[in-house]
């Protein structure tokens, strides 16, 4: 494990090699490529090289773009990076902090093969990317957004990803905002966002509800069945795009809530909610729990400070 802090301005994005992340054993991802959502989809080899190609350019992008309006939101920027391997997948971690963002991590990882429990199947090329968002003001809760793409021997293809907000002090106004964002994407082309709102707000079948998050039902989890059952390509260009417009109506949100008032009761709606995290990731995210690092977890997506 590595921790080097480093300066510099909108910082170049790493090497193809090692820009996108892949948990081999996301839930129903993999139960997607192997007799669940997607199964009997074959993807032409010539296909996954450009969707291979999408999604390293996409997480690219989404990387320089969010930490650069983090530096600008915080005057600057600091980062903190770390390196860790496991048998089953290499994680690249980024964390910066500072006074309106208080922290905000991502999570790269490369899927090497898939774990005990999560598919027969053989991952010829997995990945995975997040972005957790802590802002220092109560009245933004914490962001965690993800998106999966994974590719298999026989050619099938299953993505996924998570798409939320865990509120501390419930603004209504903001909510009802990225789910008006939300629900238009899902409009705009055809789609209903009905059964990925319910998997975000009670979770899959692996979730111990008991420890569970408390996500504002106003975005959405793609942990389910594809949003183009016959076509992964369209599925994670609709997530991809989805992840952008959805960080991005958050990010002004956080800005535009920087200098508003707030009280003691919105302190401990936060403190509540921070502390709900890390009991979700203990006790009720079974890949967190279970099966990616806690110096992993922790570092990239935990908040700041966490009052017991």
């Amino acid at each position: 494990m590595k921790s080097d802090p480093v300066m510099r301005r909108r910082p170049p994005f790493l090497s193809a090699l090692l820009l996108v992340a892949s948990f081999a054993h996301m839930p129903v991802v993999l139960g997607g490529a192997h007799g669940g959502a997607g199964a009997g989809v074959t993807v032409p080899e010539a296909e996954q090289l450009e969707l291979r190609a999408f999604y390293d350019e996409f997480v690219a992008r989404m990387d320089d773009k969010y930490f650069g309006i983090v530096e600008e939101l915080n005057g600057g920027i600091e980062f903190e990076d770390r390196a860790m391997s496991t048998e089953y997948s290499d994680f690249d971690l980024r964390v910066t902090r500072g006074d309106v963002v208080e922290k905000a991590g991502r999570m790269l990882a490369i899927g090497k093969k898939l774990s005990p429990g999560r598919g027969d199947g053989v991952l010829t090329w997995g990945r995975f990317y997040s972005l957790d968002m802590h802002p220092k003001t109560p009245l933004v809760g914490m962001l965690h957004a993800t998106i999966v793409l994974q590719m298999f021997e026989d050619g099938s293809v299953a993505t996924g990803g998570w798409l939320g907000v865990m509120p501390g002090t419930k603004v209504e106004e903001d909510l009802a905002r990225l789910k008006q964002v939300t629900d238009a994407y899902f409009a705009e082309r055809g789609k209903d966002p009905s059964l990925y709102r319910e998997l975000i707000c009670k979770g899959t079948h692996d979730t111990i509800a008991e420890f569970r998050r408390r996500p504002a039902c106003s975005g959405v989890s793609f942990y389910g069945p594809p949003v183009y059952r016959e076509d992964p390509g369209e599925s994670i260009r609709f997530i991809a795009g989805l992840f952008d417009e959805f960080v991005d109506t958050y990010m002004a949100i956080t800005s535009a809530r920087d200098d508003d008032a707030f009280t003691a009761a919105d302190l401990a709606a936060q403190d509540d909610m921070r502390k709900r995290w890390l009991i979700d990731q203990l006790f009720s995210d079974p890949f967190a729990s279970k099966i990616v690092p806690f110096e992993a977890w922790s570092f990239a997506n935990v908040p700041p400070v966490i009052k017991f």
